[in-house]
């Protein structure tokens, strides 16, 4: 299993943010559709139903950002602070409106922009008609069960979204 901009890949699955594990939100892709996991955001939206999908408050790195995730670890430590992991939202469009789903991230301490950028392209292009997300969600769920190890570095990662923006 291994993150790739906003998605967590895991032998064929797909997730935007982390895989979640328990009663714990996420979100599942799938050729059927877009699912939503957890206690309290059980749903699914058929692909057809799908008008668009787009990430918020996402956690994108900047120095500001490092320095604030530095200090809340310290705090977290050396306080006995909370242990809450970071988030995201998924707004899920479809002809009833929106949708917003609670995932949780997969990097710590952000995402890098360009990745960012490359994953919302992504997202985006998930929702242009079946052919084009059948084949991209094929490629990446191919991609995660063939690959071994961790989290790919960040040039490859990119290499990876483009690829899959592009396929």
């Amino acid at each position: 299993m291994a993150m790739v901009g906003l998605f967590w890949i895991a032998e064929g699955d797909v997730y935007v943010g982390a895989k979640p594990s328990g009663l714990a939100a996420g979100v599942r892709l799938t050729p059927e559709g877009v699912v939503a996991l957890g206690d309290k955001q059980p749903g699914m939206w058929p692909w057809e139903d799908v008008h668009a999908l787009a990430a918020q408050d996402v956690p994108v790195k900047s120095l500001k950002r490092n320095v604030g995730v530095l200090v809340d670890m310290a705090l977290t430590v050396g306080l006995g602070g909370g242990d809450e992991a970071p988030t995201m939202t998924l707004r899920v469009s479809d002809a009833d409106g929106d949708t917003d789903l609670m995932v949780y991230t997969a990097a710590a301490t952000g995402y890098s922009q360009r990745e960012y950028d490359l994953s919302r392209e992504l997202l985006s292009r998930l929702t242009q008609g079946a052919g084009t997300l059948l084949t991209t969600l094929a490629a990446m769920a191919e991609w995660g069960r063939s690959h071994e190890g961790g989290t790919p570095r960040a040039a490859e990662r990119e290499e990876l979204l483009r690829t899959w923006t592009e396929s």
